[in-house]
């Protein structure tokens, strides 16, 4: 999605554009006025003017500094992506990729852009956030998969056909970006405003017709009163006291990983009375490892270290997931879980089977072979014939209730 730079200055001169700034700049403007052979007031305007800029640059630096630090952490959120470029698979940054280039999609991956789905087994494809369907879909080799969505099951290798706005989502969220939203608490000062500006008016036009109609006072001391009571009729320091107040609730909210990108937006998450989210998947650090002491060996005749191979066998060696390079890099070398095999035939992981395998042929001997890897009791039943299969799920529900 395209960044729209804000100018600063104009940010700047946007928190003096308010009822109760207005208020201020009347009250400044009112303390130039002379008369009686007096000089303006220039005490009261500097020290208006001062004020005003104060409330404007504190609020200003604290909403800059909670910017930069929602920008920062979404830096180190951005979505990231697999990408065959000259003819090597890279993790690169989403918001480089082009159409034409070429990106791999698995179990997990959030889809970075729109994509035309290449040769392979059959996605499930979970569009709930987009078009509200409960159920992942089932998408084909040749079918569109839409940025945004979560990859349910499977893997296959997909071409971009769109990105940015030009995707499914991002014209969606283009339209919703381009609205305007008054939040509620922008609602609250503005009432607060406009009820100050209205009392402040009706005093005015009531003190202007006691002093000079009725009591037949000078035109200057008459102005010195109605700055008074333009001044002590507004909460002069309240937008800069909640500005800084809820500035400091969002550097806290970044500390702890929430983005805050309109600092209005603290008052109304603290409004809500239930919320309601859905979250899938593990948060982990990212980083696995094998314990080669933990490795146990069941069978006669088979040493740790072909359990390692097999593990390695069972798992991509390009491409990898987090799982598979935990695998992989048990061995000295990587290139050994292909060394002296031809591979036919690579079953990703999946929600159902949950398991990996790898067909290949063995090329000293010419024979077939099939490794797995995955969850323990899917892995036993694939070494069991039918009946000890039917044992073993009867026990192994039994152990579930």
């Amino acid at each position: 999605m395209p960044c729209v730079q804000e100018n600063m200055v104009l940010k700047f001169l946007g928190f003096m554009w308010n009822p109760l700034s207005w208020v201020m700049e009347m009250a400044a403007v009112t303390g130039l006025a002379n008369g009686d052979h007096r000089p303006p007031d220039w005490q009261d305007f500097i020290g208006i003017v001062v004020l005003l800029v104060l409330n404007s640059a504190i609020s200003f630096w604290e909403e800059y500094s909670a910017g930069s630090a929602a920008k920062e952490l979404m830096a180190n959120l951005a979505p990231r992506a697999k990408v065959l470029r000259d003819g090597r698979w890279s993790d690169e940054d989403a918001a480089i990729l082009v159409p034409g280039d070429i990106i791999s999609i698995k179990l997990g991956d959030i889809v970075p852009a729109d994509a035309r789905l290449l040769h392979g087994d059959p996605l499930k494809i979970d569009q709930s956030a987009l078009t509200g369907e409960c159920l992942p879909v089932t998408k084909n080799p040749g079918s569109s998969v839409y940025s945004g969505s979560t990859c349910k099951q499977g893997e296959i290798e997909a071409v971009v056909i769109a990105t940015g706005v030009h995707t499914f989502f991002g014209k969606a969220a283009h339209l919703v970006d381009s609205t305007n939203h008054v939040g509620h608490f922008q609602k609250v000062l503005t009432s607060i405003g406009n009820f100050c500006i209205a009392s402040i008016a009706v005093g005015i036009i009531v003190e202007i017709i006691v002093m000079y109609p009725i009591q037949h006072r000078r035109y200057r001391d008459g102005i010195d009163n109605l700055l008074v009571l333009l001044i002590g009729g507004i909460p002069i320091a309240m937008p800069t006291v909640l500005s800084v107040t809820m500035a400091i609730g969002s550097h806290r909210l970044s500390e702890q990983g929430a983005i805050t990108k309109r600092m209005t937006a603290i008052e109304e998450m603290a409004g809500i009375d239930v919320l309601c989210s859905d979250k899938t998947g593990t948060l982990t650090l990212n980083k696995l490892s094998v314990d080669r002491s933990l490795v146990e060996i069941f069978a006669a005749g088979v040493e740790k270290d072909n359990v390692v191979l097999f593990a390695a066998r069972a798992s991509r060696v390009e491409n990898q997931d987090a799982i598979d390079a935990a695998m992989v890099g048990m061995l000295s070398d990587p290139k050994e879980a292909r060394d002296g095999i031809e591979e036919v035939h690579f079953l990703p992981f999946n929600p159902v089977d949950k398991h990996t395998a790898l067909t290949y042929i063995d090329l000293a001997d010419g024979s077939w072979h099939r490794v797995s890897k995955g969850a323990p009791e899917q892995v036993v039943c694939l070494s069991l014939s039918p009946t000890k299969k039917i044992v073993f799920n009867f026990f192994l529900h039994r152990s579930h209730m």
